[in-house]
């Protein structure tokens, strides 16, 4: 089993910067591919970014190209979500996910484990 504990949400103007950190425990952190998704009020979660196991791949949202980063540090058992350009529709609670392969992709099937999330909140 993996445990995925997200932090680093918070409120934040449009145009700033957040960055969110998900700890994971309880397996071999290097043997998982990672995931961000988010969900907003009255939709469903949608994918964010993705990085594979050895973080040399990533992938992201069309939504969120060129301005949010994923990456991660095996050694300390984190991914990271570097946001930057916030807009008001990136206001979601974030969810960080792993799957037991190299690589998740963008699907949510795809993810066996599942953190608590974090409210991002983006004010206009």
């Amino acid at each position: 089993q993996v445990q995925l504990v997200e932090s680093g949400g918070g409120l934040v103007q449009a145009g700033g910067s957040l960055r969110l950190t998900c700890a994971a425990s309880g397996r071999t952190f290097s043997s998982f591919g990672m995931g961000w998704f988010r969900q907003a009020p009255g939709k469903e979660r949608e994918f964010v970014a993705t990085i594979s196991l050895s973080g040399a791949t990533a992938s992201y949202a069309d939504s969120v190209k060129g301005r949010f980063t994923i990456s991660r540090d095996n050694a300390k058992n984190t991914v990271y979500l570097q946001m930057n350009t916030l807009k008001p529709e990136d206001t979601a609670v974030y969810y960080c996910a792993a799957t037991p392969g190299q690589w998740g992709g963008d699907s949510r099937t795809r993810y066996d484990y599942w953190g608590q999330g974090t409210q991002v909140t983006v004010s206009s």
